[in-house]
């Protein structure tokens, strides 16, 4: 019976999670147990410290001008929808990417219909690159927003953030930038880019569990931006209508504490890392991996080479073999797991030229090791001889 297992699956979610993580969920199950804002025992108030410590320390993370403007949200997901959704209008006009992930491409789509809004996807070249020049050629009278993901989930190919937040400065218009694969492994300096809506998630390079992830919005542009949903807050009860500061503008309902007691460990364990090493580990994983694949030449790799920009997001083909069906395969005889498809972004594989297929994706966390990478290549090269005769 198969007993190892080798998680590189990491651009889903990551896996393991610190020790801490689990540590600081069970204490809040266990200790506190209570709701934020619903009551004034000192219990209530502890899960109110558990809320604001991490507001404060993702604040920190991305460099955000207060802690009230973080915003916090199930997922990137639904982050990217109350940006889109409470700042496009009818008539506007937004520019996005060919690299985006679903969680970009279907509110737009979604905004198409009922807004009649105008979308430009700026292709990016066949290893998901991205030309600035084609963005800023793209801009109209009436674009209103420009929204990219900072790194693509197929091909690990990292965008311009800095050259596009001028471009979008210089314009006029709003930046709302998917950070969903980067948050955790690249620095990312909310107000030195000068952005406007920055969405992360926080179940991925976070190290937090799933359910968790925010925007943070510039004040500016909050006050603009309608709210997704409306509901209680904690605040301004005997109001019937939302309350019109930060955050309560856009955390309806009741606090997943739980889930942010998680996140705030996760983001302690990479602030006592650093960033530079956990970036820097990963890198070499990639570079290792990159390298023995071209060892391999019937495997054909889809995304910058390894010393390109880009993380530890890898995405390969075999022709004539099905992605599906090496992806089981490398779990049941290797337990070896990693993911097979269209990971959410047609659009991207559309541009990298593995649409309708899709790729077999490998994705290296800091918790991985140098034996993983190996390991994996080896089972890629058993699986190539086994197929060959």
């Amino acid at each position: 019976m198969r007993t190892k297992q080798v998680f590189l699956d990491n651009a889903a979610t990551s896996k393991p999670k610190p020790a801490a993580v689990a540590k600081a969920i069970m204490h809040y199950l266990s200790q506190i147990g209570t709701s934020p804002g619903r009551g004034g025992y000192n219990l209530s108030l502890e899960a109110g410290r558990i809320v604001l410590e991490t507001r404060e320390i993702v604040r920190s993370l991305f460099n955000a001008p207060a802690a009230e403007q973080v915003i916090f949200t199930p997922n990137v997901t639904y982050a990217l929808n109350i940006a889109l959704q409470g700042l496009l209008e009818t008539g506007d006009h937004v520019i996005t990417t060919s690299m985006e992930h679903n969680s970009v491409i279907r509110p737009l789509r979604a905004l198409e219909q009922s807004r009649d809004l105008e979308i430009t996807i700026v292709p990016c070249n066949r290893q998901g690159c991205l030309d600035p020049a084609a963005v800023k050629k793209a801009l109209r009278p009436n674009t209103k927003l420009l929204v990219f993901t900072h790194a693509s989930n197929v091909s690990g190919t990292v965008l311009p953030l800095a050259d596009l937040a001028a471009i979008a400065q210089e314009a006029g218009i709003l930046t709302v930038v998917d950070s969903a694969q980067t948050a955790g492994v690249l620095p990312l300096d909310f107000q030195r880019h000068k952005l406007d809506v920055l969405a992360f998630t926080g179940h991925k390079s976070l190290y937090g569990p799933p359910g968790t992830g925010g925007l943070i919005v510039r004040q500016q542009v909050a006050a603009k931006m309608k709210p997704l949903i409306f509901g209680g807050t904690g605040s301004k009860s005997d109001h019937e209508y939302q309350p019109e500061f930060l955050p309560d503008k856009f955390e309806a309902g009741t606090t997943n504490t739980v889930g942010l007691a998680g996140l705030q460990a996760g983001i302690k364990f990479i602030t006592d890392i650093g960033l530079e090493q956990i970036a820097a580990h990963e890198k070499y994983l990639t570079r290792l991996f990159i390298a023995g694949l071209a060892e391999l030449p019937q495997i054909k790799l889809h995304g910058p080479a390894a010393d390109g920009n880009r993380i530890s997001t890898v995405s390969i083909t075999i022709p004539g073999q099905d992605a599906g069906t090496l992806a089981y395969r490398l779990d049941v005889e290797y337990g070896i797991m990693v993911r097979s498809g269209l990971h959410c972004a047609p659009l991207a594989h559309k541009t990298l030229g593995t649409f309708p297929k899709g790729t077999l994706r490998f994705s290296f966390g800091y918790f991985n090791s140098e034996h993983d990478v190996l390991y994996a290549l080896k089972a890629l090269k058993n699986l190539l001889i086994k197929t060959a005769s």
